[in-house]
């Protein structure tokens, strides 16, 4: 297990939950990863927005393939929704971004849901640290 990834997932997290607080569900996902950016860097976090991500594909470079909402600390990948309910492709989605980045930790936040704990999902690849919660 990766205490420092861990201790960075659990600020990550306390730092969703005050924006949620602040604002609550229903706004734009846009909303929530500028305040949640904000928050993170005000924490003494090196954060990074729409970090876009280049894969080689049939030997070829596809530039700016994808975007990672947040990317903290360059290893900890942030997934932002804003929807009244998950599905599963959600955390597939994340879990491609890791595998395509080699990252090993992302969560999910979705800051539609009523309560933000019931927003939050670990995404892993290939990566055991906590097993009560990981992909």
């Amino acid at each position: 297990m990766d205490v420092e990834l861990e201790k960075l997932a659990t600020a990550v997290i306390g730092c969703g939950i005050k924006v949620h607080r602040q604002f609550g569900p229903g706004l734009l996902e846009s909303v929530y990863e500028t305040a949640l950016h904000d928050i993170l860097g005000k924490n003494g976090l090196g954060v990074e927005r729409q970090r876009p991500v280049d894969i080689i594909y049939n030997g070829q470079i596809l530039s700016k393939a994808f975007r990672i909402d947040l990317l903290v600390e360059e290893k900890l990948v942030i997934e932002i929704k804003s929807l009244e309910h998950m599905a599963p492709v959600h955390a597939k989605q994340l879990l491609t971004y890791l595998r395509l980045s080699d990252l090993k930790l992302g969560l999910l936040m979705n800051f539609g849901a009523n309560m933000f704990r019931e927003g939050i999902r670990r995404v892993s690849n290939n990566y055991f640290g906590d097993w009560r919660n990981s992909e």
